[in-house]
């Protein structure tokens, strides 16, 4: 128990110190690769059974990144703590993306700054899934906080609970069904049955950690000042004002905290995708809420580390 407490500590502040930095491989890119190359032969050697594919991939891609993972690191411990501790740690510091989310969404907010909004169609597209070629300014600033404040759970917070349950290899399986989603969890005509599994099982892993994430960001917008009655009023409100079961939890606590209006209607692969609005428009959205989302994620990334940890330790499990 300790070693893994102890790995997940280190890899938490190696996520905040060094984030992603892109000239070092890394497992989630990996694991983008992987979907990408078993959606292929699977489609192709099970041509008309596009369900049952994507079945196989989903199973493949656990027994890859969840089952192996959990084998490896086992054995590892087993001939060194220490070689264990160092692995693990790295595990655990490649499934956190508090410090790349705020990096590559302030890229956006720097883009702007300097008036360059080609620059920052660019960068917002290199971290929305949307179409964000016809983004005006506010349009560009909204889809950028609305992924900040989805991937405070999906990117943090969920794999920090994960990996707190059981360690890195359980971190690694959530993150390949995260990955999966991401990639294949379209509700389209190419993806509506052979990402069915996928979208299905991401609803599922997230449902806890995406409500957790929603209750530590309203107790972080209280203790950064932010409009803490606002985000429980949103949140209560708005939290499934999205497709997902889970996305609009963090969105609606961001956007009331923020008292800026997110969602609505927004282009994927060409199409209109009708979606609510989330929050109310009390002003106007400004470059600077990027800014406050990313405080606001931390803060929410702080309180629920602790709280895992000192629950872990607590229980002794």
């Amino acid at each position: 128990m300790k070693a893994s407490v102890t790995a997940l500590f280190i890899g938490f502040i190696l996520d905040l110190m060094f984030g992603d930095p892109h000239k070092m491989p890394h497992l989630v890119r990996l694991m983008g690769k992987t979907v990408g190359t078993l959606e292929r032969i699977l489609r192709k050697a099970f041509s008309g059974m596009e369900r049952f594919a994507g079945f196989l991939l989903v199973m493949t891609m656990l027994f890859l990144y969840g089952a192996v993972p959990c084998f490896l690191i086992s054995l590892i411990y087993h001939i060194s703590v220490v070689a264990g501790i160092c692995v693990e740690s790295f595990i655990c510091y490649q499934m956190l993306a508090a410090k790349s989310l705020k990096k590559e969404s302030m890229k956006v907010c720097y883009s702007l700054k300097e008036k360059d909004l080609e620059g920052a169609r660019k960068n917002v597209s290199m971290i929305v899934g949307r179409d964000t070629k016809n983004l005006d300014e506010q349009g560009i600033i909204r889809a950028a906080v609305e992924t900040v404040a989805e991937n405070t759970s999906d990117g943090v917070i969920a794999p920090l609970f994960y990996m707190t349950i059981g360690g890195g290899w359980l971190g690694m399986a959530y993150k390949a069904v995260n990955t999966m989603d991401s990639m294949i969890g379209y509700r389209n005509e190419k993806y509506i049955r052979f990402g069915f599994f996928a979208a299905r099982l991401d609803d599922l892993v997230n449902y806890i950690p995406a409500r957790l994430s929603a209750l530590f960001m309203i107790l972080a917008a209280f203790l950064l000042k932010m409009d803490g009655k606002n985000a429980i009023r949103i949140f209560w409100r708005d939290r499934y004002n999205h497709k997902s079961p889970n996305s609009a939890q963090t969105e609606a606590v961001c956007a009331g905290a923020l008292d800026i209006r997110l969602g609505g209607n927004s282009y994927y692969f060409g199409k209109l995708c009708e979606k609510p609005y989330i929050g109310e428009a009390k002003r106007e959205i400004e470059n600077q809420d990027i800014v406050r989302a990313n405080r606001l994620m931390y803060g929410t990334t702080f309180l629920a580390f602790g709280v895992f940890v000192v629950v872990r330790m607590v229980l002794r499990v």
